[in-house]
């Protein structure tokens, strides 16, 4: 049986999934955030970048922002899985060394350091401690990922998104982040790129791997988990993301995430 929970910690910019994933099978998707997963028991299958990967106890599997991937258990008995999801711009706070205009990133997708492994892993059960003190709080995330950090970290020049158009998918972003609860057509979008819609269309899919829709879609639910974890009603959230049936938001919500949205806490 499936059993899957998502909850904040004490830095709003990092968030906690436990999950213990059997018949659930992950389409298709991308995440606003890294995700960090951590294999406890079990193995998990999953496509990304045109690379199919077998992950097992012990590994770490880092999923950056925008990355296409899906995901399912490889055996009936399922995967145990414990994530870390992290807002990006957290990583530039954190990093002391960060020099002006760059990022820091993770090349690899998995990583087996036992090192790693165990201090995510106690980070995250500290986390999950309802009795911890508030500055042990805010001081885990820090400690857990400085070996991660520092063993597998990165430094790349920050580069534009790439184009379409005359426009670029981070600003196609930002305008749908701005439009959310309305019913934005495609004209409107090939109009931003300076694009006929089947021109659109063509070169979306081809850079992205998904259809304007799925991928318009799948960002409403992305921001529709960060406002539940925000404690914002979940009609309210519906509403505010362009979901005005609650059925419906709450079907596709579940079958993106295998958890309600009445069960983010």
């Amino acid at each position: 049986m499936d059993k899957v929970q998502h909850f904040t910690s004490a830095d709003p910019s990092v968030s906690l999934i436990s999950g213990h994933y059997q018949s659930f099978e992950f389409d298709r998707h991308y995440h606003l955030d890294y995700h960090f997963g951590l294999i406890m028991e079990g193995q998990q299958a999953f496509a990304s970048q045109g690379e199919r990967q077998r992950v097992g106890p012990g590994d770490i599997v880092i999923m950056p922002p925008d990355v296409l991937h899906d995901g399912h258990a490889v055996a009936s008995s399922g995967y145990k899985t414990q994530v870390f999801s992290v807002e990006p711009d957290w990583f530039n706070l954190l990093d002391i060394h960060q020099s002006l205009g760059q990022n820091l990133t993770f090349s690899q997708k998995v990583i087996q350091d036992p090192v790693v492994f165990q201090s995510l892993s106690q980070s995250y059960m500290a986390l999950c401690d309802k009795t911890l003190s508030q500055l042990a709080r805010d001081c885990l995330p820090y400690e857990g990922f400085s070996p991660l950090i520092e063993r597998y970290g990165q430094h790349r020049c920050l580069t534009p998104s790439f184009s379409l158009g005359k426009s670029d998918l981070q600003r196609l972003r930002e305008f749908l982040l701005a439009h959310l609860a309305e019913p934005v057509s495609l004209q409107q979008l090939a109009d931003l790129c300076d694009l006929s819609p089947s021109q659109f269309q063509r070169h979306f899919k081809a850079k992205v791997g998904m259809t304007p829709y799925a991928w318009f879609t799948r960002l409403r639910l992305e921001q529709a988990m960060k406002l539940l974890k925000a404690k914002i009603a979940g009609t309210d959230v519906a509403q505010q993301v362009g979901f005005y049936d609650q059925a419906h938001f709450s079907k596709a919500f579940k079958h993106s995430f295998g958890v309600s949205p009445s069960e983010i806490r």
